[in-house]
């Protein structure tokens, strides 16, 4: 980025941002900022008195993930005097989005999930941000290329990414050790260390080896049995020896080897975690648990693996995660593209995000900083976010999953279906939604 800001005023910002900034280490403890190296090189001219461009970023977290954009927007806004952003909570932020798009008062950036690109880019409602990537030089590589393309559509990028994350497998690291166990790596020896971890006191299950509380998993299992969820012309692709092998896995584990009982988690009570309890040895979840399970110490000593391969070797999970966009309504895009790059695109800013947030940020040199390189709990989900994959781009998806699928799957668990009636129904289910769908509206 080019600097266009005097020496003294350079001297006299970065002074401002280390008084004004702060960041949280792991253990929520307040710690001093480094000052941005983009408070120097941001392109923000002298005000010379003029009144700064006031632009509104719209959110849906409150509470701490409140605290942590105001962390961010407070930084920003004490690192040049040209532009002030202000955060404003919103409930049912997608329909005042939409009404506000069509009738005026539209915000300047939008904190958005990803996956929602496809569904309303057609809609002309958000800006593209191809040429300002281009202008700025803004290195697309230094993102993960599925976090880029779960923000375009048509060949346009839409924004920039603000977070990624994907599951991986947590094990109880006491558990293995007294069993004289490794963390596995395949779904063979998943099968094997749970069956041997479960505990059962008559009909009742004390501890379970593996969740399979969560069908919406699907997708995850599906990749590691190396398949995929739609085909290319927009149908499902899960009515195959590819989906059938999920459901084996699954019905093995549950039915044959008896590692889990459908609702055990749900039936330990109201707000029981299960992992935290020591009633279950292995369950797939994310890096937002993180902070959480850190606090009970040794208590609870658990581990983190990538996902376990398949019966193939496939590896998968999936990426999910947010970014800032820029809505067409936008009155201030120019203004709104500073406040999303400075944050974005430059590796100080994003370390302080990540800091604040305990969340992976998607701009790669950041992933560089030794509070990441030496943690070693954050290692297993930076490699899984190599090989992770976005939910398919099309309209229908969301629905075909949620309508069709899933609920067949359910049956399945609740042995109410055998596996080829639960694929063919959900295939039949899922290629009408998908179809039915397939046009956004």
């Amino acid at each position: 980025m080019k600097r266009t800001m005097t020496t003294v005023l350079a001297v006299v910002m970065a002074v401002m941002l280390i008084a004004g900034c702060s960041s949280k280490n792991n253990n929520g403890a307040a710690e001093s900022a480094k000052p941005s190296e983009s408070a120097s090189k941001a392109p923000v001219a002298e005000s010379k008195g003029e009144k700064p461009v006031e632009l509104t970023f719209w959110g849906d977290w409150g509470g701490e993930g409140q605290k942590q954009f105001e962390t961010m927007v407070d930084a920003f806004n004490k690192s040049q005097d040209r532009i002030r952003v202000k955060y404003a909570l919103q409930q049912d932020m997608i329909t005042k989005f939409l009404t506000a798009a069509t009738s005026g008062g539209s915000p300047d950036i939008l904190f958005w999930d990803r996956w929602r690109t496809s569904l309303y880019a057609p809609k002309n409602v958000l800006h593209p941000v191809d040429e300002y990537m281009k202008r700025d030089g803004i290195n697309a590589a230094d993102y993960f290329d599925e976090s880029l393309k779960e923000l375009s559509h048509n060949g346009k990028l839409y924004g920039l990414p603000l977070t990624v994350d994907a599951r991986a497998l947590f094990y109880n690291k006491k558990m293995f050790a007294d069993a004289g166990l490794q963390p596995p790596t395949t779904w063979d020896e998943v099968a094997v260390a749970a069956k041997k971890l479960t505990k059962w006191n008559g009909d009742k299950l004390e501890v379970a080896g593996f969740s399979l509380n969560d069908v919406g998993l699907f997708n995850m299992y599906l990749q590691q049995a190396g398949g995929t969820m739609i085909t290319d012309d927009g149908k499902t692709n899960f009515n195959n020896d590819k989906g059938q092998a999920v459901l084996n896995f699954w019905n093995k584990l549950l039915k044959e080897d008896k590692v889990y009982k459908v609702g055990f988690e749900t039936g330990l009570g109201e707000g029981t975690d299960a992992f935290v309890t020591g009633k279950l040895a292995m369950h797939y979840t994310g890096p937002w648990m993180l902070s959480t399970y850190k606090k009970y110490g040794q208590e609870l000593d658990f581990g983190i693996v990538p996902p376990p391969s398949g019966p193939n070797g496939d590896k998968g999970t999936i990426m999910g995660g947010f970014g800032l966009v820029i809505p067409e309504g936008s009155k201030n895009k120019e203004e709104a593209w500073e406040f999303v790059k400075w944050w974005m695109a430059n590796k100080e800013n994003m370390m302080l995000w990540a800091k604040t947030s305990l969340n992976i940020p998607p701009f790669k040199p950041a992933l560089d900083d030794p509070f990441f390189k030496d943690d070693p709990l954050w290692q297993p989900f930076l490699q899984s976010l190599e090989f992770a994959k976005i939910r398919p781009q099309h309209p229908g998806y969301s629905v075909m999953e949620g309508d069709g699928l899933t609920p067949n799957l359910q049956l399945f668990m609740q042995g109410e279906s055998d596996a080829a009636s639960t694929l063919k129904k959900a295939q039949e289910q899922g290629d009408r939604l998908l179809s039915d769908n397939a046009e956004v509206k």
